[in-house]
């Protein structure tokens, strides 16, 4: 007997029910990325391999998946070579493509190579998978969606007061209240460095200390020893790790710190106007507060930095971090275009409105009324008045077969369909309500009326 089809670990199928929720999130985030003034774009799945690799760090450039040459993948590796098992020197022969990684670095590409045809600054918006082979587990996926909202072409720091109103504005919509907006700054982080006499391990100390919520301290503690930081900078960070009191507090903190750093004291100028702006200008629902550990690991990240954090309720990582990268599309060879983004991830959403039960009940409404089959006789009398219905943007349907009406009954409530038009009598409508068990008999105009 044949084993039944598989799918790979770390991606999923999706029901009509799950594919409503999930298209309600899209619709809530699409319509505000709109009203704030952003315009889509898309971009290939894959991109060729030299423009995703080494943008991610070490770790990042680990999760790409490859895509092997079509044909004779091998014919480019001589035989000595095959031998070495040198994976990194091999991959760069087998495979000149790979799946992207995520939407921001494919937009620098397309920036640079559209750059004649953009008008700055630009606001754009996409939605669309990405893949990273990581380990998957509850809210980590290796195939996913993200939804970003980027400008490019501004150094305005009111780009990333709009992106935090941004944030506020979709999960508000979404009825997601008690989040936490985290927010800091990549020159506060190289400022820290600097002070304890470890910049020339800013990338180590930041992916170490980005992971304090997960590792803890001594997990962190650790990881810097490993990675060649000194113990006694190791002792001047120490303080960071519980780092607490209000925003302005942490500010005054940070200003006595960094005191002896340029650098650092340009990062708390910025995250001083953000978050002081973002507060007098007010919020509908989400918290503001200062997180000196947040990094996100990315090498691309200058100045402000953003994760969103879930209620508290909920047990769940972040649900959208995003940033400012002053020179990422100085990678491909465009110079001085500054850009700052945030980015959703839908499918931690999804999770927490699952767990949180706030999706609406009418989302996986499929129809609003299915009409039986009774047979030719009435069919065409009920296709009729399914169009008519249906030109009124009325959705409903018909039982294709003529089998027993208890079936039918059954198709219908499993479908959760509201209503069921029983019969057709005389141009008079039938029409149960499967919720309540009510039975009218209407003309067409007044079942009209009730399905709208």
């Amino acid at each position: 007997m044949a084993s039944k089809p598989s799918i790979p670990k770390g991606t999923r199928d999706f029901s009509p029910q799950e594919v409503s929720k999930r298209n309600y999130i899209f619709s809530i985030i699409r319509n505000q990325f709109e009203n704030f003034g952003f315009q889509p774009i898309e971009t290939p799945c894959f991109e060729n391999s030299d423009t995703l690799m080494g943008k991610y760090g070490e770790e990042g450039d680990r999760l790409i998946f490859k895509i092997l040459n079509s044909g004779d993948y091998l014919d480019k590796v001589a035989a000595e070579e095959l031998k070495t098992l040198n994976y990194k020197q091999l991959t760069s022969k087998i495979s000149e493509k790979a799946l992207r990684y995520d939407l921001t670095v494919p937009f620098a590409r397309y920036v640079v190579q559209h750059q004649n045809e953009i008008e700055f600054p630009f606001k754009r918006y996409q939605i669309q998978p990405v893949w990273r082979a990581d380990r998957p587990q509850k809210g980590r996926f290796r195939e996913f969606y993200q939804c970003d909202a980027d400008v490019v072409g501004s150094t305005s720091l009111w780009q990333e007061v709009e992106l935090i109103q941004l944030y506020d504005a979709v999960f508000t919509s979404l009825g997601l209240t008690g989040i936490t907006i985290k927010v800091n700054n990549r020159k506060i982080l190289s400022g820290i460095a600097e002070v304890i006499g470890a910049s020339d391990k800013l990338i180590d100390f930041t992916v170490a200390l980005d992971k304090l919520d997960k590792i803890g301290s001594d997990g962190v503690k650790t990881e810097m020893i490993e990675k060649g930081i000194a113990p006694e900078a190791i002792v001047k960070v120490q303080p960071l790790f519980n780092f607490t009191g209000t925003l302005s507090e942490k500010l005054e903190k940070l200003e006595a710190l960094l005191s002896t750093s340029e650098e650092g004291k340009k990062g708390i100028e910025e995250l001083r106007f953000i978050c002081e702006t973002v507060l007098k200008l007010g919020l509908q629902n989400a918290n503001v507060d200062l997180d000196v550990t947040l990094a996100r690991g990315l090498n691309y990240y200058t100045g402000a930095i953003f994760e969103v954090s879930a209620p508290k309720s909920v047990t769940m990582g972040s649900i959208g971090g995003g940033g400012r990268y002053d020179d990422l599309t100085g990678i491909f060879g465009l110079k001085n275009m500054s850009g700052v983004g945030i980015s959703f991830g839908l499918d931690r959403i999804y999770l927490v409105l699952e767990e949180l039960n706030l999706f609406p009940e009418t989302v996986t409404t499929s129809v609003k009324a299915l009409f039986l089959n009774y047979g030719e006789n009435q069919t065409f009398e009920a296709m009729n008045a399914i169009r008519k219905l249906r030109n009124s943007n009325i959705k409903v349907d018909l039982y294709p077969d003529a089998v027993k009406i208890d079936k039918q009954f059954k198709y219908a409530e499993k479908r959760h369909i509201q209503f069921v038009v029983k019969e057709i009598i005389d141009s008079i409508f039938t029409l149960k309500n499967l919720e309540t068990g009510e039975q009218f008999n209407l003309d067409f105009d007044e079942l009209k009326i009730i399905l709208s």
